[in-house]
């Protein structure tokens, strides 16, 4: 059983890899966040806007290069925080940094169905070289977001 569920998530980040959800650039945007992981040169550029009250993601747009694992986790990220609260988008990143702080051990239930897609990444996390891949776009949204929030 373990095997066929590392499989699948093995696909889900795989796709994701290769079918990119919210990459391109954001031309109207509050807030932008250029983050590089100086281990393996993977690098994202992201920029967030909120809606009027400064509490809704309205949009999120990234561009950047890197391994599968960066870029799917952007693509998953995206897919996960775009509509949401920015307090749901804060929590959310929490628990997938939780996740890769699990070293590969699985969170509480309610986490992992929150996290959706994103708990795909549990196997990543047992390779600490690629869990900086793997919070790269979870960084550059925290900090988009905080700029984006001073602003509204």
């Amino acid at each position: 059983m373990a095997d066929a569920m590392e499989q699948l998530y093995q696909q889900v980040i795989l796709d994701h890899a290769r079918a990119r959800q919210g990459e391109g650039e954001l031309a109207n945007y509050g807030g932008e966040s250029f983050q590089l992981n100086p281990t393996c040169g993977d690098q994202v550029t992201l920029r967030v806007q909120l809606d009027d009250a400064g509490e809704t993601i309205e949009a999120l747009g990234w561009t950047g290069q890197g391994c599968s694992i960066s870029q799917a986790s952007l693509s998953v990220m995206y897919e996960l925080v775009i509509g949401q609260s920015v307090t749901r988008a804060a929590e959310l990143g929490e628990h997938f940094r939780e996740l890769m702080a699990a070293r590969g051990q699985e969170l509480d239930q309610a986490r992992l169905e929150a996290l959706e897609d994103a708990s795909a990444f549990t196997g990543v996390a047992r390779y600490p070289a690629r869990i900086k891949c793997a919070l790269l776009g979870w960084m550059a949204l925290r900090d988009a977001l905080a700029q984006a929030q001073v602003r509204a």
